[in-house]
């Protein structure tokens, strides 16, 4: 009969994973790798060795490099869509969720190495790049189209200004973020700014004033 373990080359066995989790185990170390790297520094040897399996394992999952990064995105705006889901289900209102997502030190550890906002902020720079060009407009989309769902159901709360176009508001949120990293880069002081520029957005979104002090 067969053993669901194999052997390593020092004698010890090692347990084989069924197919649906080894692909889990391998989106999760990627996910780590090209949030930590980017795509183009990322590679998938250190994907291999997170998990302590051989590259080729990795490409028997996925394929390519290309592939694997694809899965990683669509992986994450489904976490992040899941997330809000998950957060509007437990009773938070639209509003809350949008001032505790754009506050300042929220954003600031959304977009550090590591994290998902850094996945999506590498992806904006791949729109052009051969291979994962479509995947990372697919996954940009996407995560508009979350934010624009989220909108429509503060919509039907009463909570997000009912003469808003979701979508609209939805891309307004992305340029937010994706022009967090250009800000950061000539601005030293950002404190102040930061919290006016969420205020604003805010004010403009929702059925709530809010004060434009940091």
């Amino acid at each position: 009969m067969t053993d669901s373990r194999s052997t390593t080359r020092k004698g010890a066995p090692r347990v084989r994973l069924p197919s649906a989790q080894r692909r889990e185990s391998i989106l999760t170390a990627a996910t780590e790798v090209f949030a930590e790297s980017g795509y183009r520094r990322g590679k998938v040897s250190e994907v291999a060795a997170r998990l302590g399996v051989s590259e080729p394992v990795v490409f028997q999952n996925f394929g390519s490099k290309a592939a694997l990064f694809a899965a990683v995105l669509d992986r994450a705006v489904a976490r992040v869509r899941d997330a809000l889901n998950a957060a509007l289900d437990q009773g938070a209102s639209v509003s809350e969720l949008l001032a505790e997502f754009l506050a300042p030190d929220h954003m600031d550890r959304f977009h550090t190495p590591g994290s998902l906002g850094f996945l999506f902020a590498d992806a904006s720079s791949l729109t052009a790049e051969p291979g994962v060009d479509d995947a990372a407009r697919r996954a940009l989309q996407q995560l508009a189209e979350a934010f624009a769902s989220l909108l429509r159901s503060g919509q039907r709360d009463g909570d997000i200004r009912p003469d808003l176009d979701p979508a609209v508001g939805a891309w307004w949120l992305m340029s937010m973020l994706s022009a967090r990293t250009f800000r950061a880069a000539v601005i030293s002081d950002r404190a102040a700014l930061e919290a006016r520029l969420t205020a604003m957005t805010l004010n403009a979104l929702t059925t709530r004033e809010r004060s434009a002090e940091p």
